[in-house]
């Protein structure tokens, strides 16, 4: 039954985001959910619902057009909330019906089926790079998976598609890390808005004076083009920093967790090692049971949506989808959504990716470089283990990015054991 009591303050932190799901979904399909800054959200937990809603055409995620509140960006809201970076940008992910369609077909050209398979050689190559460098290191004790494998394949991956300098890069991921935090003040936040356009114009004044044959060379070729698609400066460097940031982020959680997962379930890693399930098994259990975007800001509702006899969401009202919460839907999954299942017949049957127009276009890239990267890891370091228990691995200090701050394992095979 719904409660009443509204809305529940949501833990920027993500100290228990399934924990916090858990109790969302008890509340009902949909319940109020404060943010950060006080900002009160509809968030959506039951997968039908999502689903839903997310193919429907009265949602939106154009903060321009359709959320009030946000008074075109000239309100104190929009001046002022920590989380205005999450709404504010111009790119396909937050465009409406038409502009969407126009946007997300300048980017669907790097990403298709063709394009994304003809980077398998690199990827292979990039992972085999990591796994020597990972091995230098573990001489010295402990490595962290997460800033030297999971974190370093897929930001050198979607730098090298874009075309993004390393020099930019870094300071770009270092940007976009202090961005994904959810305990942000309004100083903080305003300091890491000017900073990355401040980057991103650099980076897109360096790609016009030196243009490859990468994305960002692409987008400018369609931006300068005045028989082009229209593409104005603004939405030029928000694909950019959408594309960049959604491209490792994603990814970099998928295998940071899927390596958790194996390190944790020893007896699913054999299964997968004897052939009994398959990596692919493991990629999708994985996201399904950790969404690597935990829960998602911000859609609205364009006119009155009726959800049930009990609620509405307004005209003009945020929504938060929970994909955390989707994942481990037990109506989806069963009573034992919560557990890890490389077996589990509903492995594939997730919204990890998102759903309908707005699924992410890059979500066979990721699983490409997941399933070239595991089984590489894991038969380079057979016996590879956690290098502290499992208790003491720390999420990251975020209610929307769902990883670990760190991933210290001790990178050991049974051939270097044995000698």
């Amino acid at each position: 039954m719904y409660d009443e009591k509204c809305p529940y303050s949501i833990d920027p932190a993500g100290r228990d985001i399934h924990g916090e799901a858990a109790k969302l979904r008890a509340r009902g399909p949909a319940t109020q959910v404060e943010l950060p800054g006080g900002v009160v959200v509809w968030t959506v937990t039951d997968t039908a619902l999502i689903k839903r809603l997310l193919t429907d055409p009265r949602v939106s995620r154009d903060t321009y057009q359709h959320w009030p509140a946000w008074e075109n960006g000239e309100s104190e809201l929009a001046r002022t909330w920590p989380l205005a970076m999450w709404v504010a940008d111009r790119n396909m992910i937050t465009a409406y019906g038409a502009e969407h369609s126009r946007l997300r077909r300048l980017v669907a050209k790097a990403f298709t089926t063709r394009r994304t398979n003809a980077l398998q050689p690199r990827i292979e190559a990039i992972v085999a790079s990591l796994l020597d460098q990972i091995a230098d290191l573990a001489a010295d004790g402990p490595v962290d998976l997460r800033a030297t494998f999971a974190y370093g394949l897929p930001t050198q991956v979607i730098s090298e598609m874009l075309g993004v300098p390393d020099d930019i890069r870094d300071e770009l991921l270092g940007i976009i890390g202090a961005w994904m935090t959810g305990e942000m003040s309004e100083e903080e936040a305003a300091t890491l808005e000017e900073r990355v356009y401040t980057l991103l114009a650099r980076l897109v004044g360096h790609k016009r004076d030196h243009p490859g044959d990468d994305v960002i060379s692409a987008l400018i070729a369609a931006r300068d083009d005045e028989d082009g698609p229209g593409l104005t400066e603004r939405e030029l460097v928000d694909t950019i920093l959408l594309t960049f940031t959604a491209g490792h982020e994603t990814t970099a959680n998928l295998l940071d967790q899927a390596i958790y997962a194996m390190l944790t379930h020893p007896g699913q890693l054999a299964m997968v090692r004897d052939g009994r399930a398959s990596w692919s098994d493991v990629i999708e259990e994985t996201i399904r049971s950790e969404a690597p975007f935990a829960n998602l800001p911000m859609r609205y509702a364009v006119e009155d949506i009726e959800i049930d006899d009990e609620i509405t969401i307004a005209k003009g009202e945020p929504i938060m989808i929970s994909f955390a919460a989707a994942g481990r839907d037990p109506a989806v999954h069963g009573p034992d959504a919560d557990a890890f299942d490389i077996t589990r017949p509903t492995r594939g049957d997730h919204i990890g990716f998102g759903h309908g127009v707005h699924y992410c276009i890059g979500a066979p890239l990721a699983r490409l470089e997941a399933r070239i990267a595991l089984p590489a890891l894991f038969e380079r370091f057979d016996a590879m283990e956690l290098a502290v228990p499992a208790d003491r691995i720390v999420p990251l200090t975020s209610f929307v990015s769902n990883g670990h701050q760190e991933l210290p394992v001790l990178l050991r095979s049974r051939h270097t054991a044995a000698s």
